[in-house]
């Protein structure tokens, strides 16, 4: 069984910045490809990032430039540094492992997700 923890959400500043953190077990983050999705209020679930075991990386439009995916192997975590936060940012954001190594986009390609962490820009 593959559990992600996630942290490092909160409350933040419109233009401010968080990173958010992606705790997995096993050696999850160095099989599989690993995505951050975000869900808003009243919203469908919507991917935000990849990154491929192989360190290839792929972003939304609406946050490309502004965050940044990584990963380290040796401690099994994934980060999302997010940076230039707008309002629109304020969603639950979720990591994810995917089915296998490509660059997944669809909530279908992951099996498994964690719990979710709160991030809340203000205006």
């Amino acid at each position: 069984q593959v559990r992600l923890v996630e942290s490092g959400g909160g409350l933040v500043q419109a233009g401010g910045s968080l990173r958010l953190s992606c705790e997995a077990s096993g050696r999850t983050v160095s099989s599989y490809a690993m995505g951050w999705f975000r869900q808003a209020p009243g919203k469908e679930r919507e991917f935000v990032a990849i990154i491929t075991w192989s360190d290839s990386t792929s972003y939304a439009d609406s946050v490309e430039g502004r965050f940044t995916i990584s990963r380290d192997g040796v401690n099994n975590t994934v980060y999302l540094e997010m940076n230039t936060l707008k309002p629109e940012d304020t969603a639950i954001y979720y990591c994810a492992r995917a089915l296998g190594r490509g660059l997944y986009r669809q909530t279908g390609d992951y099996n498994y997700w964690g719990q979710g962490t709160q991030v809340t820009v203000s205006s």
